[in-house]
């Protein structure tokens, strides 16, 4: 099975693809030759996830599916959510949506950020969020000349707390300063394998392959 994932993000191609396996071809915007940048406007990550699987819904037609992540804070009532990876662009900005500076998506910038405007609140809890839109198409007729979308959502989360210094150098984004339960290193200091077993993008996309392969089985 061949499906497209609305990114051309190499850390999360490789994280996805090595969850994925073999068993399902992941197809990123590259390798269909979508150029453009997805409009990310949404309030939430559920929105987000769904506008930029639609958009290659309606312009590719083929089965896709999109995520949207975001780090939420406790003490920063969840922020920055989902303005995660542009959260130092817009400091100072009159609303979300006002003009992105070239520092969005700076993770060196929004760590920084988080870090200063968190000071030194004991209150460090947060977590992870990952949300994957999947519009699977579903043909109605055996010639496949009509087909229908379904429309299907899943969700990870990993609970943890914001570190008061970086460490690690592996993973990307918030990484270096989210410590997960459980453990006494931040995901940056994990390897792949280890982090995949317990993020929250580990965890939404395990849910999105249990169900492909479902899927598959059923089809048969």
């Amino acid at each position: 099975m061949k499906i497209v994932f609305a990114t051309n993000n190499a850390h999360k191609l490789k994280e996805v693809r090595h969850i994925l396996g073999d068993t399902i071809e992941v197809l990123s915007l590259k390798d269909i030759g979508c150029d453009v940048d997805i409009p990310e406007t949404g309030t939430t990550l559920e929105e987000n996830a769904r506008l930029k699987a639609e958009y290659i819904w309606q312009h590719y037609h083929c089965s896709v599916f999109a995520d949207d992540t975001g780090l939420e804070v406790e003490a920063l009532n969840g922020a920055p959510g989902v303005y995660s990876a542009r959260y130092a662009s817009m400091e100072g900005a009159i609303s979300p949506m006002s003009p992105i500076s070239p520092m969005s998506h700076d993770s060196e910038a929004n760590m920084a950020r988080l870090l200063r405007e968190l000071g030194e609140n004991n209150n460090r809890r947060a977590r992870f969020r990952t949300v994957f839109a999947l519009l699977l198409k579903r043909d109605v007729c055996p010639c496949g000349c009509t087909s229908i979308k379904e429309e299907h959502l899943f969700e990870g989360i990993v609970n943890g707390e914001i570190t008061r210094e970086r460490s690690g150098k592996e993973g990307f984004g918030y990484d270096p300063i989210f410590r997960p339960d459980g453990y006494d290193k931040t995901f940056a200091d994990m390897g792949e394998e280890e982090k995949n077993k317990i993020s929250h993008r580990g965890r939404a996309t395990q849910k999105l392959c249990e169900f492909l392969r479902e899927n598959e089985r059923l089809r048969k």
